[in-house]
């Protein structure tokens, strides 16, 4: 009995030596606060459910790109929430012909400090599957990808308005109504994104966090189309002199060399999407799909295929395009190739500034007690607006809530990191801002 209670004591003591540990780590990082900052931290805390209901309230409206209705919807409850913000709100129209529903602008004038530009979207990819609490989750479309992360976003804003911190400040919100399929042209649907990026200093991008982590580069986009011909004659034939190596071969020889001289370059992917080949394909780009027809009997002399190019820096676009169009270029006997490109989405490159706000993120969340926050590898994320304004300000990305399935019908929101990125982007924005 006497070695049980001596290994209960020694036991509790262990514990109780670990919680006062805690405690003084908790203390130290909150004697790194201001008082104000430490205000911005309570005042997150104590709002945590009704961000929750706001995210709620707009998953239930369903805003699919193409909804352009709903799209618009959901504007609507933001622009109301920045109206009592004091911000200045307007709705961009994009032209009728370009099918989208147009963003949210809204800017607060100010003159102190670097000048914040806050980026968000109020489209989603898939739509129909409500708000729905699972525990420490809810599940819903557009809970991660991005309501939750507008609702992190206005939150931490309405935290700096709690304690005046606002005031004299210049920030500008610009939530598209098109992220998730960009309206075109470019130059067009991002006018607005960019302009409002001429006249800020620091980007600040609210898409899903991933693990502890924030987002200094982002891989930019490029389709490109390769169509093949070969000559059309009996199978028999095949690769002799009179009839060459038919298009399906020559297909198949340009995307394995795309693999195989292109593979090894660090954060640049190269993916074929769609292939067709046979004696006769229809292929219709806009829609990504196509038909092929063929004999066993018969040399294919017709070949597509799609996909995307993805890539860190505007440098390794170029290269990339040289070598892929070098390699379509020499083509088997009596084949012939046209490979073709489409740029959409530019990259966020790593730039020196953007690792400087990651810094500050850092030290940040290291003095509310949440840890460090590290840069995110960019070949786990896709692309993203911030990108279109990346060779104009520094920033980051990522500042959002954390979750799963982005995308898919199963997507959901981990609820205890909302409160947690409010409270990081609201003392962010403060330090940024003084």
């Amino acid at each position: 009995m006497a070695h049980v209670q001596a290994g209960f004591r020694s036991g509790w003591l262990l514990l109780l030596a670990g919680a006062v540990g805690l405690l003084l780590t908790t203390l130290a990082a909150a004697a790194d606060l201001s008082a104000e900052e430490r205000k911005l931290k309570d005042h997150a805390a104590e709002h945590g459910d009704e961000a929750l209901a706001l995210i709620e309230r707009v998953v239930n409206v369903p805003s699919a790109t193409e909804n352009l209705e709903g799209v618009r919807k959901v504007g609507q409850v933001f622009r109301d929430e920045f109206d009592r913000l004091g911000f200045r709100t307007r709705w961009a129209e994009m032209p009728k012909e370009m099918n989208r529903a147009g963003h949210l602008v809204a800017e607060h004038p100010g003159t102190r400090g670097k000048r914040l530009l806050l980026i968000g979207h109020l489209d989603t990819v898939l739509e129909g599957r409500p708000f729905q609490r699972a525990g420490a989750r809810v599940k819903g479309n557009g809970t991660l990808d991005m309501k939750g992360g507008d609702v992190v976003l206005l939150y931490a804003l309405k935290a700096l308005e709690h304690v005046g911190a606002l005031e004299g400040r210049q920030v500008i919100v610009v939530l598209t109504g098109d992220e998730e399929d960009t309206g075109l042209p470019i130059a067009r649907s991002r006018a607005d994104l960019r302009e409002a990026a001429a006249r800020s200093d620091v980007a600040l991008a609210f898409e899903a966090q991933v693990d502890d982590t924030a987002t200094v580069a982002r891989r930019g986009v490029s389709s490109w189309s390769l169509r093949v011909r070969g000559i059309i004659g009996h199978s028999s034939g095949i690769l002799r002199e009179t009839h060459g190596a038919g298009a399906n071969y020559e297909l198949a020889r340009i995307l394995d060399a795309f693999r195989t001289e292109l593979s090894g370059e660090k954060n640049l992917t190269i993916n074929p999407s769609l292939i067709l080949g046979g004696t006769k394909t229809t292929h219709d780009a806009e829609a990504s799909r196509g038909t092929a027809e063929g004999k066993s009997n018969v040399i294919a002399g017709e070949a597509v295929a799609e996909g995307d190019l993805r890539f860190i820096s505007p440098e390794q676009l170029e290269r990339a395009k040289a070598r892929m169009s070098a390699i379509a270029a020499k083509n088997l006997p009596r084949a012939s190739a046209t490979l073709s490109f489409e740029d959409e989405y530019p990259a966020m490159a790593p730039r020196d500034g953007n690792f400087e706000v990651l810094r500050m993120l850092d030290r940040v969340s290291q003095d509310l007690g949440l840890g460090p926050v590290k840069a995110l590898d960019p070949g786990l994320r896709g692309a993203g607006d911030i990108s279109f304004v990346a060779d104009q300000v520094i920033g980051l990305d990522g500042l959002g809530p954390r979750g799963e399935h982005s995308h898919a019908p199963e997507e959901e929101l981990e609820v205890d990191s909302l409160v947690p990125q409010i409270q990081r982007a609201a003392v962010l924005m403060y330090r940024l801002t003084r």
